[in-house]
């Protein structure tokens, strides 16, 4: 960009700023024959690429024209190749300061070799950040073994961990690699470490102090190159003072933490899921993407959604089998209730007028009716009008605009 007159007359700071806040690696050049050495390095520490002066040629002013053409370029292809090399970031949807910290955390440590404890509530994506670490490290195109570490008792979740050789118990008519030897120059996912028994904690931590293990039946030591990463939804350090979980054990898995905000936590990033899941969905389905009305998107913002990220993708999943061959989403196909506005008192609607519908039209019997709740509303606050039109769900202009259009008896009512 080519920004001529730089004089603090000419606006150029103002403009700088502008082209600045618009597109932030757009490359300015300053030209102004009449610019001081001073203004030209107050421009320069306001972002200006590069600041020509009287002494510099038309010639001058295209090398530098070009330079900054192709700095531009450069910078676009590096931005390019980063963003190819952070394939893992798909797999974090949204855009929140929540999710920023989550991301920044991964893209410091995604490269490291230390373990990563992930908390957060059920269905807040804790095994979608998992994935992310893998991919983000020099691990991804080795395996990322997973675990769920509550779903097995204690003697089958051991021989899953840690493989066992032939004859090792009752039903091992083989031998078995374990899931550390699965993940051996990868990454092993421990979901729900919380809940492991506490003498399988102590296998574990000598594991990761080690590196190394032992199959049931085997006396046999094999050393394992493996990521650890742990999950949980409860409160290790609570588990610990209860004397559930192993304080050691939590202190090595606890290497760096990782928090998973719940979905209310990031309100601004609904709308980002949603299309997500709708465009996730449909593909696996088969079905053209289909579209979520403005009114259904409203109300999916204002869920509190207990089940966080997961109960999302559910109702998501549900609104798309219920609409059928139609396009467009709407709020019963996700099973939210009609919108009821917060501040709307609930109250008892007047009913039908004596004789309202005797020899009269739909418009006129609506019209009565809907005086009849004037009249009603108004006699409850008291000629209130703001409060009159909180109890009715209007807005106050459009109650007084109702007002002036019936007769005096309403308005009778709005001046006591």
């Amino acid at each position: 960009m080519l920004l001529t007159g730089a004089g603090q007359e000419s606006g150029a700071p103002e403009v700088l700023e502008l082209a600045r806040n618009a597109d932030p690696p757009i490359p300015v050049v300053v030209w102004d024959p009449e610019m001081s050495a001073t203004e030209a390095v107050r421009l320069v520490r306001l972002g200006a690429y590069y600041c020509l002066g009287y002494r510099d040629s038309l010639q001058m002013l295209r090398d530098w024209l070009d330079n900054a053409i192709e700095d531009r370029r450069a910078r676009k292809r590096a931005l390019a190749h980063a963003a190819g090399h952070e394939a893992w970031r798909r797999l974090l949807v949204g855009e929140s300061r929540a999710m920023q910290a989550v991301v920044e955390t991964i893209r410091l440590v995604g490269g490291r070799r230390c373990t990563v404890l992930i908390g957060g509530e059920t269905g807040t994506g804790k095994e979608m950040a998992a994935r992310a670490l893998h991919l983000a490290g020099p691990r991804a195109n080795q395996p990322m073994v997973a675990i769920n570490c509550s779903a097995l008792p204690e003697n089958l979740l051991e021989a899953e961990l840690f493989g066992h050789v032939k004859g090792a118990f009752t039903g091992a008519i083989q031998t078995r690699v374990g899931r550390f030897e699965q993940a051996n120059r990868g990454t092993l996912f421990l979901d729900e470490v919380g809940d492991m028994p506490l003498e399988l904690q102590a296998k574990l931590l000598r594991v990761l102090q080690d590196r190394e293990i032992q199959r049931l039946g085997s006396s046999e030591t094999i050393k394992v190159d493996v990521r650890v990463i742990a999950a949980t939804n409860v409160n290790l350090q609570d588990r610990v003072r209860q004397g559930k979980f192993r304080e050691d054990l939590f202190y090595r898995l606890n290497v760096v933490p990782l928090e998973m905000p719940p979905l209310r936590k990031r309100e601004g990033d609904i709308a980002l899921l949603v299309e997500h899941f709708v465009k996730k969905i449909c593909q696996a389905e088969g079905v053209p993407v289909k579209k979520v009305t403005p009114d259904a998107m409203e109300r999916l913002r204002a869920g509190s959604w207990p089940g966080n990220v997961r109960q999302l993708e559910n109702a998501v999943e549900m609104a798309v089998a219920l609409s059928g061959d139609r396009e467009s989403l709407f709020p019963a196909d996700f099973g939210l209730a009609a919108a009821v506005p917060a501040n709307v008192i609930p109250f008892e609607s007047a009913a039908v007028p004596e004789g309202a519908l005797e020899g009269a039209d739909f418009a006129t019997a609506v019209s009565r009716f809907e005086r009849s709740m004037l009249e009603s509303a108004l006699q409850r606050t008291s000629g209130n009008k703001t409060a009159a039109a909180e109890l009715l769900g209007l807005k106050r202009t459009t109650l007084i605009m109702k007002l002036r259009s019936y007769s005096d008896s309403v308005a009778a009512c709005a001046a006591r």
